[in-house]
């Protein structure tokens, strides 16, 4: 009897289960109709699959791992909500799964998204707040929280950043980009996120995707959005798919590489992408070779690699109500296959922004990645992707700051950068900053002097383009990533229960921090409602004595900003901004109030290290 009963719990049990399903629901009424659907189980491709309720699968394709089978089917011919997956052995059913089409929101394919209008301000969510201590370590997560290991888990999370929204919002951001919110179950340093395990999910220690929904919907209240970080060339290599892959060129693996998956890195040089000149090796890996060891490489030549990235970025937008997507490594990414990743995204949302990080420092090698690139158009390639960040810009500006000035050093860097605009399809939708969460921080580079970070934030809030600033910049934060990149994304002071002193209180920020704080602040929201500053015109001037003057204009609207980098005060002979000033009597400066006169006659002082902004009349 124990035999006969042993022997039916293998036979039902050993045929194959429907243990993942991605996306696990999608959405009716979407443009592109066509789903893709992954199914995974032990020998899956094994058995049959069913639709029931009368849904036809347009196309069944297996792989050489029997573990997977991916089904397409038109979900605008499906008339119902939902539909069964039935996993079937002869007429027996194994296995079922209830898959749901869920209506779409009211205007979803028509959202706004960021733009020149907005500020962006950068997060990495370890460690900016924990809003949430019961997250701070899971039983299903290896990374436990160690706040003492810089490296390590700190236990920010969505809770901390949902907390803080108003001190956002009334610092002036209107877009928050995180860095990768998705779980990193990789084994240390697994709080950038940049090595996701699971696309589908939010990290547990972060929070759950209904808290990442909630984050999206509490910006929204505040009139701000939410831009995701999404990456295309990597993944984790604790990944699910990575560690039972699908096909073997899932991912980029040299044969004569190393290890397990033939690992072999990245030799970064990415002007391979358009390099006449280059050789196929150089190219090969460039774009092949991993980003990092624990970072496998993605094929996305793959057409099924490509589908499930499309999707899942898709998913996210629709899901988390999202107004934007920054997409990491850019570059190194199969070009062809992501500027068919960026239409099916666009197509989908017209409105909607995608900026990729180009990291290079020609403005033609950036160009070359905006969508309608002259540049590249020459070549026959079309990028399909909006926006570029202005990598020229944030490499010159400290030297600009720094050197004294000559005929290539100095303010003239600045002048030259803005130059090149010529470049760019549309100059108003790149991305302006003068750090991020990989750089060294700007108030390390000038140890933490107000006036170079006042003129660093006048320029990226008053030229063309989207600013973005970095959290903590604004009250003054260092970080020395020569000591590792940890320093550079340093807890902010509040965030943790801890903590002996909170700088998201105002009245409790130190008087350093203030100085910093109060101009971020007026600043960013005197900029809010200007459109002269988020769509005009610029005529700027050539630098002297280290003075550098840009006006931005419109029909409606002036203004004049001017930087002084000299130690000393200037004197502005306003004769030479004739055709600028022409008609102007004063301006008031934004920041002060103080009413300057601008007659051709009158002479402009403007003190040492410092910028004026004048609202022109």
């Amino acid at each position: 009897m124990k035999k006969t009963i042993l022997f039916l719990f293998i036979s039902v049990f050993s045929f194959a289960q429907i243990q993942k399903v991605e996306p696990a629901f999608w959405w009716k009424g979407m443009k592109n109709p066509e789903l893709q659907i992954l199914l995974y189980g032990k020998n899956i491709a094994n058995q049959t699959v069913e639709l029931s309720d009368g849904v036809q699968i347009k196309n069944l394709q297996k792989v050489e791992n029997p573990n997977y089978v991916f089904i397409t089917v038109n979900t605008g011919e499906i008339t119902t909500s939902k539909f069964n997956i039935n996993l079937k052995n002869g007429k027996k059913l194994i296995s079922s799964y209830s898959y749901e089409l869920k209506d779409r929101n009211p205007g979803s394919a028509e959202r706004s998204s960021f733009s020149s209008k907005d500020v962006i301000y950068l997060i990495m969510p370890d460690r900016f707040a924990n809003g949430d201590e019961t997250n701070d370590s899971k039983p299903d997560l290896t990374e436990k929280v160690n706040r003492n290991l810089p490296s390590g888990r700190h236990g920010g999370d969505l809770r901390g950043i949902i907390k803080n929204l108003d001190y956002l919002q009334n610092l002036g951001v209107t877009a928050l980009w995180l860095t990768p919110a998705n779980e990193d179950n990789e084994k240390q340093t697994s709080y950038h996120g940049y090595a996701q395990t699971d696309l589908y999910k939010i990290d547990g220690r972060y929070g759950t995707n209904e808290e990442y929904l909630e984050l999206s919907r509490e910006l929204k209240k505040r009139e701000m959005m939410l831009i995701q970080d999404y990456v295309t060339n990597h993944w984790g290599i604790s990944h699910w798919l990575i560690q039972d892959l699908p096909t073997k060129d899932w991912i980029h693996q040299f044969t004569d590489g190393e290890g397990k998956y033939g690992f072999k890195r990245s030799n970064y040089r990415t002007t391979s992408q358009f390099d006449k000149n280059v050789s196929e090796i150089d190219k090969k890996e460039a774009l092949n070779g991993w980003f990092d060891t624990t970072m496998p490489d993605l094929n996305q030549s793959n057409p099924l690699v490509l589908k499930y990235l499309t999707q899942n970025a898709i998913w996210w937008i629709e899901y988390a109500e999202l107004g934007g997507l920054r997409v990491d490594t850019y570059p190194y990414n199969d070009k062809e296959a992501m500027a068919k990743w960026a239409k099916a995204i666009t197509d989908e949302y017209p409105n909607f922004n995608i900026v990729g990080e180009a990291w290079m420092y020609q403005p033609a090698h950036i160009a070359y990645w905006q969508k309608d690139s002259r540049i590249a158009e020459a070549v026959g390639y079309n990028s399909n992707l909006p926006s570029v960040m202005d990598f020229t810009l944030y490499t010159d500006l400290p030297g600009a700051l720094q050197e004294a000035e000559n005929w290539d050093k100095g303010m003239i860097k600045i002048y030259n950068a803005l130059g090149s605009d010529f470049l760019y399809p549309d100059v108003n939708n790149i991305l302006v900053f003068f750090e991020n969460h990989d750089t060294e921080r700007f108030n390390e580079i000038f140890n933490a002097n107000p006036d170079a970070y006042k003129m660093a934030l006048t320029l990226i809030s008053t030229i063309r383009g989207i600013p973005q600033l970095y959290y903590g910049s604004e009250i003054g934060m260092r970080g020395e990533k020569s000591k590792g990149d940890a320093d550079i994304r340093r807890d902010f002071p509040g965030g943790w229960k801890s903590d002996k002193q909170n700088a998201f209180n105002p009245q409790t920020q130190t008087k350093e921090q203030k100085e910093f704080y109060d101009f971020t602040q007026k600043i960013l929201n005197w900029r809010k409602g200007k459109e002269v500053i988020h769509t005009g015109k610029t005529t700027h001037y050539m630098p002297k004595e280290s003075v550098y003057v840009y006006f931005r204009y419109n029909e409606k609207e002036k203004v004049m900003v001017v930087l002084n980098n000299n130690a000393k005060e200037q004197t502005l002979d306003l004769s030479r901004f004739g055709e600028s000033l022409n008609g102007i009597s004063a301006g008031q400066d934004v920041i002060t109030g103080k009413t300057f006169q601008l007659k051709p006659e009158n002479k402009l002082p403007v003190s040492p290290k410092t910028s004026l902004i004048l609202e022109l009349n």
